[in-house]
């Protein structure tokens, strides 16, 4: 059961693939160079992204999911959606920002030549195999197979529909805006209840390659501008601070009241990502691909720290959405079952129903992911995504300079 919840709770922000096409006509030869219009939006990633594959791969499993139930989509959409939120995730804020329509689930097998998305609640960067290998004769069922590999797999399929030859492709994907991320926190979370902070610090640099390695495939299938979240802080979630809780005061950043060890945890990830993706990007000439990375970890701290700023109670670590505990978090209550509670003003509340967010909180990172994304237009370096344009960046590179040579 706590399996269970960690997956459901878990992110899966999000790997995002974001199709877009040039404003002014390119150089014959060379890819397109400066955007202004988007096409088509194809995301890839985990419960952060899902705008509705979650509920359809549970299904083959006749596993039912919560997030089919009120009051999820109740803030935006008025019924549920597919979406771990009250409304919308920063997938769909970027689609209304560049003018498109709302991304629609891969799984659901509509046309896809808007865009598409291949994100699914509970997945993970690493093959599923790797987290079963600890299980106990019938273990839990989770982590479904949904990994990145299974994903990319998902829009190589759907490539022939979209482009049939090389130069197609590279028009249609050179046209495009891609999102990786932000793979890492299923991969955490799941671990962590089976192996210690070293132990799931010591695969780190596996899960940063698994993506890095996503994003140089789709470089070659044609993409010019791939923009790569981090994961949040994990140690700030409501069901990491109860699942984890340590009664050593210390073990608490009394600026945050988050776990310390799982912060630096993410921390070390983002720092490890951004180092990759810088490495990546020196692979392949300035002006023809871009590489953007989009904090999640910052904005968050932020709202923790200086919650009244974005409207949000003082209890900020409270749940909307949960049952009754600590945080208003209880492993077996979740959003939208009997006994279930659920906060009057969403909009005031930064975590929805576990390691999830509210709408509100969504609003403001993918305000900044867009700004950055705009401003990469020109593709050259990559470059960090934070909304206030320090905060994010700041906060990853600290840890950066702890990495040994």
């Amino acid at each position: 059961m706590a399996k269970l919840l960690l997956v459901v709770c878990a992110a899966s922000l999000v790997v995002l693939v974001v199709v877009f096409a040039a404003a002014a006509a390119a150089t014959p030869g060379r890819r397109h160079r400066h955007r202004h219009r988007y096409d088509s939006i194809f995301s890839l990633g985990d419960s952060y992204a899902d705008t509705g594959n979650g509920p359809v791969v549970f299904g083959w499993h006749a596993i039912a999911n919560p997030v089919m139930r009120p009051p999820y989509g109740s803030t935006f959409f008025g019924h549920p959606t597919g979406r771990n939120c009250d409304g919308r995730l920063p997938i769909d804020f970027l689609a209304e920002g560049l003018g498109l329509p709302l991304v629609p689930p891969f799984l659901e097998r509509r046309s896809f030549r808007r865009g598409a998305n291949f994100a699914v609640g509970g997945a993970t960067a690493l093959d599923t195999a790797f987290f079963h290998r600890w299980d106990p004769p019938g273990g839990s069922t989770f982590p479904l197979n949904t990994s990145l590999a299974v994903q990319m797999h998902w829009f190589e399929s759907l490539k022939p529909s979209l482009c049939t030859t090389t130069q197609d492709c590279r028009e249609v994907f050179g046209a495009s805006l891609f999102f990786v991320g932000a793979f890492g926190a299923n991969d955490y979370l799941l671990s962590l209840g089976a192996k210690s902070i070293h132990q799931v610090r010591s695969f780190v640099p596996d899960v940063v390659r698994t993506i890095s390695m996503a994003v140089q495939r789709l470089i070659q299938h044609g993409a010019t501008t791939v923009v790569v979240p981090g994961v949040i802080p994990l140690g700030c979630a409501p069901p990491v601070l109860v699942t984890f809780a340590d009664p050593d005061p210390a073990a608490y950043d009394t600026r945050t009241g988050c776990l310390k060890a799982i912060n630096d945890l993410a921390a070390y990830h983002n720092a490890l990502l951004q180092q990759a993706l810088r490495q990546l990007q020196d692979r392949h000439p300035a002006g023809d691909v871009a590489i953007v990375y989009a904090d999640f970890f910052g904005p968050v701290v932020e709202m923790v720290t200086s919650p009244a700023k974005f409207g949000f109670e003082e209890d900020v670590l409270t749940l909307c959405c949960g049952g009754p505990g600590r945080f208003n978090y209880n492993k077996t209550v979740f959003c939208g079952d009997p006994g279930t509670t659920r906060c009057r003003d969403p909009s005031a509340r930064l975590f929805w129903d576990g390691v999830h967010l509210t709408e509100a909180a969504y609003r403001y990172i993918a305000a900044g992911w867009l700004s950055s994304i705009k401003s990469s237009s020109s593709p050259g370096s990559a470059s960090g995504g934070g909304a206030n344009g320090t905060t994010a960046t700041t906060a990853a590179k600290d840890k950066e300079e702890e990495l040994p040579c």
